[in-house]
């Protein structure tokens, strides 16, 4: 049975309409938090003996040996072939060079004002947790994107925390990601009480900072335990989401496969096109049903994701074209249009028009989106895998305030200054009338009074 998407025209909605589309589940799910509040309380209490009790009741088996080692990870590389090895190997070089380059522009400043000398240093913080999520599907892919930026911010220790399989077992792929990307051990257990046993070091050192995707537990529980302010987390994760901007000139074959290829993450991904070409939107409509017949692993996962969760967006033409002249005009369309994408503020991006022969000319429309893929040859996959771009990313509107993960996510800024007497005496008038302002002079104004009388 064929499944329709619902198309609106963004005309006709009001804006509170239009806002209502930007709405996604809230992350504030309080059977979810409540459930992960009580396994962090049995964790914190019971410890080890807790965790593996957990473990047995949720996910139905014995997570004895807890903890995996690096001489662990040596023997999974037995079990891939050369070309899988190979294809891990050269994401995780892609992988490292970008986020090295993140860390070279993370430099060490200092400046000279007011005659005295102010500065800031980078230091890594000195444990990390990396989540893995597991039952539905694996992500190697993910220990890559979360271990190595920890690693070249000098993160001394991190823990993968994920899920085994029904009979304890981790895939071998997980494994060896975990060996090629530095990780020290691997936690065993998943949900919320994996969360819970990095924070409290069950067996591995405690984390002070828990980073990567899971389930709405998951997402309870790294909530949770940052609200304690002993530990440091990425972001709120809530469904994976793509929205995709497209013309006419776009090729709807590649929309079709890519709104699916977010739909398989699960049940509750978003899937969205924003397109000015009803005739686009109904040939990538007919590419979903051909596709979903063609290729029905997970079938009834993406039929869920398209059709409960996903819509297309209409506008007029976000062009006007002079022929004569040889002209195009961007239209108010293409500016609602990007309006629209900065308020929805999508996980993933993807900006398949042809307007511009410069393309990061979109980025100077674009303030809010997890990650950016721009053109009709740079889809999600892309980044998700391999280009070396990070694939934990701020989901459900957070990228109005966050920023996928990278290097900085495991740094911390830390200020300083130093000047002379003559330096602190230049300032100390403007001190002694701001400590008194404040009611502070006796003891503030006093500290710098006694070193400059």
């Amino acid at each position: 049975m064929e499944i329709s998407i619902p198309i609106y025209n963004y005309k006709d909605l009001t804006k509170d309409q239009l806002l209502e589309k930007c709405i996604r589940p809230s992350f504030e799910d309080k059977e979810a938090f409540q459930i992960a509040e009580k396994i962090i309380e049995q964790i914190k209490t019971g410890g080890k003996k807790a965790l593996k009790e957990i473990t047995l009741q949720l996910d139905k088996y014995d997570p004895e040996p807890l903890v995996l080692t690096p001489e662990d990870f040596e023997k999974a590389e037995q079990l891939l072939t050369k070309e899988e090895k190979e294809a891990f190997q050269e994401a995780a070089k892609n992988i490292k060079t970008f986020h090295e380059f993140q860390k070279k522009n993370l430099k060490d400043e200092k400046i000279n004002l007011a005659e005295t000398t102010l500065g800031y240093i980078y230091r890594p913080i000195e444990t990390a947790a990396v989540y893995v999520p597991g039952g539905k599907a694996i992500y190697p892919s993910s220990v890559l994107m979360g271990v190595i930026p920890a690693k070249i911010a000098g993160v001394k220790h991190v823990t993968v925390v994920t899920p085994a399989d029904p009979e304890g077992n981790i895939h071998p792929a997980v494994l060896y990601c975990a060996k090629i990307s530095g990780a020290d051990a691997l936690l065993k257990v998943g949900g919320a009480h994996g969360i819970a046993a990095a924070y409290f070091g069950i067996d591995v050192k405690p984390a002070q900072v828990i980073v990567g995707p899971g389930n709405r537990y998951v997402t309870a529980a790294k909530t949770l335990l940052a609200a304690t302010g002993k530990v440091k987390i990425d972001q709120p994760a809530g469904p994976s989401e793509v929205l995709i901007i497209a013309d006419n000139d776009a090729n709807p074959q590649f929309i079709a496969a890519d709104l699916l290829s977010q739909a398989e993450h699960g049940e509750d991904s978003i899937c969205i096109l924003l397109t000015d070409s009803l005739i686009l939107a109904e040939k990538v409509i007919k590419e979903i049903n051909k596709g979903l017949q063609e290729r029905p692993k997970r079938l009834e996962i993406k039929r869920e994701s398209i059709s409960k969760n996903s819509y297309i967006l209409l506008f007029d033409k976000f062009v006007e074209e002079d022929k004569e002249k040889k002209t195009k005009k961007i239209t108010d369309e293409f500016y609602k249009a990007f309006d629209f994408i900065n308020e929805f503020a999508p996980e993933h991006l993807e900006i398949c028009l042809n307007l511009f022969d410069d393309p990061e000319q979109y980025l100077d429309y674009i303030k809010s989106a997890g990650s950016i893929f721009i053109g009709k040859y740079a889809p999600v996959a892309l980044g998700d895998y391999f280009s070396g771009t990070n694939h934990i990313l701020p989901t459900g509107g957070a990228a109005k305030m966050f920023s996928g993960l990278g290097v900085d996510t495991f740094l911390k800024r830390l200020t300083w200054q130093y000047t002379t007497k003559e330096g602190l005496k230049k300032s100390s008038k403007h001190i002694e009338i701001m400590s008194k302002i404040e009611g502070l002079d006796e003891e503030h104004g006093h500290s710098v009074l006694i070193r400059t009388k």
